[in-house]
Formats: structure tokens, C-alpha cells, sequence
């Protein structure tokens, strides 16, 4: 219980000189929790800015939670991603998550923004505008854009089986996402690290962009960096410009961009069965584009 909600309870009318000490040497304890950094933002949250039901059996729903940082997992040119433990004090309820925050419009590198925005308008043509013209209010509404981008990617996929982090909510731009290690904060490697089971996570890896491309998308920046490799499982990363090959200018650009990225970094670790060109024809036929 906070301290503030002992206090409380105690029944007194006035503060003694010992309250008055407490409450001026601790006023940023008044409304937090009893330890950790935070309560759980999980109420924060609309039922359309949660995961996909049934919630998984792990995560920590309960409103008593509490997150604690444990530091940085990766930092970025549009956001950081930090490790979180989200548990209810006296419990073994806890679970790991991975928190992206996409930085403030002021402090991003915007440098994917225009080939990939291209294909993502919105319904008010004033942002529209002033998205293309990049003022300081569609820089915001562009870095507002890719949080929310990158959790709706992550729910669709979910829901058809490829095999991304689960999407426990978005609160404004910070996505929480299940934490792909190990039990005690260890990250899963990135497929550029990983030199065993490549046959395997080739076929993992073809079979999820062939789902992808049968839905019309494509990664968009797919490369053995935003693939991360945990027991064997191939889990795909980093999502926030998704891309409707269909809707989008260049859409079958991003499709080939994705299959020669991937494609050739399995050939030259020696997988004969990687061919740029033959995956990049697949994924076309998929998506019903020209080949």
C-alpha cells in the first residue's frame, strides 16, 4: 500500500511535525507504488489498444502490478526498447516485457519516413498536408503514426500465426511487447549472431513471409538484424513500417527488397537453398503480383 494511503488510514485530523518531514523530504512517493517504478499501465489502456484475447497466460493483468525497469535492450534512430518486470508485489506473478518508446518528433531521424508514408494517409487532409510538408505538427503527427503502425502490425500478425512478440498494449507511443530471452533478462540473439539450425529458420523464415505476402505485406526492412533467434524459433521484430504491397506506390519494391536482404545473408553462410530471385518470385506469385 503507498504511504500516502497509510496516512490516510491512520484517522488523523491535522499533520504532526513528523508528517510534515515525511510528506516534504518524499512528495514523488505520493502516488507510487510501494516499490518498483511504476504501477502497471495495463488500465491505461482501451480493450482496442490490448493484445489480442485470450490473453496469454503469462502476462500480468492484475491492476495491484508493478513495472521495474532493468535497463535498455536496444537502442534506435526512432525509439529505445527496455526490459520491464511487470509483477504484483508478494506474488509469483511476473512477467518480462519489452517496452519500445518511440521518441518525441524533437528528438527522432526521421529517415524511412517518406518512401514508407507514402502508402499510410490519414483522413483528415490538413494532416495530411502537413505530414508531406513535414511542419512541426506533422512531424508529431508522423512520430504518433509509428507506435501505433507497429502495434497494429503486431496484433494482425499475431492473429494469423506468424511468429512475432505477443502485443500487450500500446500507452501512447510506448508499446509493451512479450520480452523474447530468457527467464532472467537474457535477450534472444539476432539472427545475424546465430550459425546453427539455418536450414530450419530459413524455412521458418520463408513460410512467415509467405504469410505475409499472401496478406499483402511485406517487413519493409527485413534483414537478419530484426530477426531474433530463441530456442530454435525464428521471431520477427521491429515492425513499425509495415508495408500494403498492393495500396503502395512501390509496394513490390519493398516485397524484393526484403527477399534479396534475407536471401542473401543465408547464401553466403553456405545455404545453397537460398536463392534471392526464386524467393522474391515466390512471395510475388503469393501477393498475386506480377512476376
Amino acid at each position: 500500500m503507498p504511504k500516502h494511503s497509510q496516512y490516510r488510514s491512520r484517522g488523523k485530523h491535522a499533520l504532526d511535525a513528523d508528517d510534515v518531514e515525511w510528506l516534504e523530504s518524499t512528495p514523488e512517493n505520493l502516488d507510487g507504488p510501494p516499490e518498483g517504478d511504476r504501477w502497471s499501465t495495463w488500465d491505461q489502456s482501451t480493450p482496442t489498444e490490448k493484445g489480442p484475447r485470450p490473453y496469454p497466460g503469462w502476462l500480468v493483468t492484475e491492476l495491484a502490478a508493478v513495472d521495474t525497469e532493468f535497463g535498455v535492450l536496444k537502442t534506435g534512430k526512432e525509439a529505445d526498447v527496455h526490459l520491464i518486470s511487470r509483477g504484483v508485489p508478494g506474488t509469483d506473478r511476473v512477467c518480462l516485457l519489452a517496452a519500445k518508446r518511440y521518441r518525441s518528433a524533437e528528438h527522432r531521424l526521421f529517415h524511412r519516413d517518406s518512401g514508407y508514408l507514402e502508402g499510410r494517409k490519414t483522413n483528415d487532409d490538413r494532416m495530411n498536408r502537413a505530414m508531406a510538408s513535414r511542419t512541426a505538427f506533422g512531424k508529431q503527427a508522423i512520430a504518433g503514426q509509428w507506435a501505433v503502425a507497429e502495434f497494429s502490425a503486431l496484433c494482425r500478425l499475431w492473429k494469423l500465426g506468424v511468429p512475432v512478440p505477443y502485443p500487450v498494449q500500446i500507452v501512447g507511443t510506448e508499446i509493451l511487447q512479450e520480452f523474447i530471452g530468457t527467464p532472467d533478462g537474457y535477450a534472444a540473439p539476432r539472427l545475424a549472431q546465430v550459425s546453427d539450425g539455418l536450414d530450419s529458420l530459413w524455412e521458418q523464415l520463408v513460410e512467415a513471409m509467405v504469410t505475409l505476402a499472401r496478406e499483402g505485406l511485406a517487413h519493409g526492412d527485413l534483414s537478419p538484424y530484426n530477426l531474433l533467434v530463441h530456442e530454435g524459433r525464428l521471431v520477427i521484430i521491429d515492425l513499425p513500417q509495415i508495408v500494403d504491397v498492393i495500396a503502395h506506390p512501390t509496394g513490390p519494391s519493398f516485397l524484393d527488397r526484403d527477399a534479396r536482404n534475407v536471401a542473401t545473408w543465408f547464401t553466403a553462410k553456405g545455404l545453397t537453398t537460398a536463392d534471392p530471385d526464386a524467393l522474391s518470385t515466390l512471395l510475388r506469385r503469393e501477393a498475386g503480383l506480377p512476376t
